[in-house]
């Protein structure tokens, strides 16, 4: 985490950033005031980031204002979101950046807040009264930021209209799983045409067919996780991975690291077999990747969509990014108030999680100006990044992402 004297010396960066790109998505100039000073009571010192805590940091008597940023105030999160997400890819954009997606919960007491129910929470590793978001982290070498987020709604509340109308749930917005907020937000990405060249995400995810198939449809690479029951072809017949994975001969696995982490180089045993399926662009196959513990070899299971060159060493940086979102998750949680929210509306909450994202997102701005040496000072702006991807049945690349190895285990 940054020091706050360093985070002082960066903030006209920050101010910069809102008065050209924030400021005007709100529509009366104290409430762009306002918002900024929830932004830096975000990046503050204050042990919690609620309403009452960021108020007393700014010498307020009460968390009146604060509130209003998310409950009162004129402006439009999503248009803050996608300008959030151009702030990360100017800044660390490049053509082999993973995205991750992954969920993360939000415990909570009570069944107002919006979405909430007795539900697992990866956060707290059992089922709680919680909520859940669903993101997507975009990552490339030692950084990485949030910029996209959804909140999952159980069936139960699209099914209730008394708790809907307490928490001002919009009657446009239904059940959807975890997938379809998933694949709502990458078909965003597309359309924005930010740079990556993978995905990469745990089995809620990969178990999804038509969560591959939009990557696939797109010449999107990925690295996903699935069950041990999924189902594969081979041949004329569907097995279980884990029953395909348990013929292959010894000769098939390989002793790698994936990176190092805290306890130090994460070693594994890997295996990849190309599968026997025809894709309309043959320069792509799809594969199984077959991780194995060395502690008690229990087997993770990946499948792949890829460039038929690529290398194994690179599907293995892919699948090791998905580490990447725990940390960005560890850090948005503890640094930048995440989690520290106190509302029940459901507006309020992709407010307050949005300027949370842009928080930790000038956190990534700052942190790669350092490593490049570069010193605070008034810029008027960055050139756009690079919007170019691969055109329609163009090759893929088979380029590593160049991931970084520092993350935890």
């Amino acid at each position: 985490m940054l020091d706050s004297e360093t985070l002082r010396e960066w903030s006209a960066e920050l101010e910069m950033f809102w008065d050209n790109q924030i400021g005007p998505k709100f529509k009366r100039l104290e409430a762009r005031e306002r918002g900024l000073k929830y932004v830096k009571g975000l990046l503050s010192d204050t042990k919690r980031k609620n309403g009452w805590q960021m108020a007393e940091s700014e010498g307020e008597m009460t968390p009146d204002g604060m509130q209003r940023v998310l409950n009162g105030s004129v402006w439009d999160a999503d248009a803050v979101r996608d300008a959030v997400r151009e702030w990360v890819v100017e800044t660390i954009g490049d053509e082999q950046a993973v995205m991750v997606v992954d969920e993360t919960g939000f415990l909570k007491k009570g069944t107002h807040s919006a979405g909430v129910k007795r539900q697992y929470s990866g956060t707290a590793g059992r089922i709680e009264n919680s909520q859940v978001g669903v993101f997507v982290a975009y990552t490339h070498g030692n950084e990485y930021a949030l910029i996209d987020r959804e909140l999952y709604l159980p069936k139960e509340w699209d099914t209730d209209p008394v708790r809907r109308v307490d928490a001002k749930i919009p009657e446009t917005v239904g059940f959807a799983t975890k997938g379809e907020l998933a694949r709502t937000m990458l078909k965003r990405a597309f359309s924005s045409r930010i740079p990556f060249g993978w995905v990469t995400a745990d089995s809620v995810y990969g178990d999804d067919g038509q969560f591959r198939k939009l990557l696939e449809d797109h010449l999107c690479s990925y690295v996903v996780t699935v069950a041990c029951s999924h189902l594969i072809w081979y041949g004329i017949e569907q097995v279980r991975v884990d029953a395909f994975a348990a013929t292959l001969p010894p000769q098939d696995w390989q002793r790698l690291s994936c990176g190092t982490g805290s306890k130090g180089e994460r070693v594994y045993d890997w295996a990849f077999v190309a599968l026997p399926r025809v894709l309309e662009n043959p320069a792509f196959q799809v594969g199984l990747l077959v991780r194995r513990s060395l502690s008690d070899a229990k087997l993770t299971y990946y499948l792949t969509f890829a460039a038929r060159d690529v290398s194994l060493q690179t599907l293995i940086a892919v699948a090791a990014a998905r580490w990447k979102v725990e940390e960005c998750f560890e850090l948005a949680k503890q640094e930048v108030g995440l989690a520290d929210y106190e509302v029940r509306h459901y507006l309020a909450w992709y407010r307050h999680i949005t300027l949370a994202m842009l928080a930790l997102a000038f956190l990534t701005v700052v942190r790669r100006a350092i490593v490049l040496d570069a010193h605070p000072k008034k810029r008027l702006g960055r050139p756009p990044a690079d919007r170019s991807r691969f055109p329609a049945g163009a090759s893929p690349s088979a380029q590593s992402p160049h991931l970084d190895d520092s993350s935890s285990a």
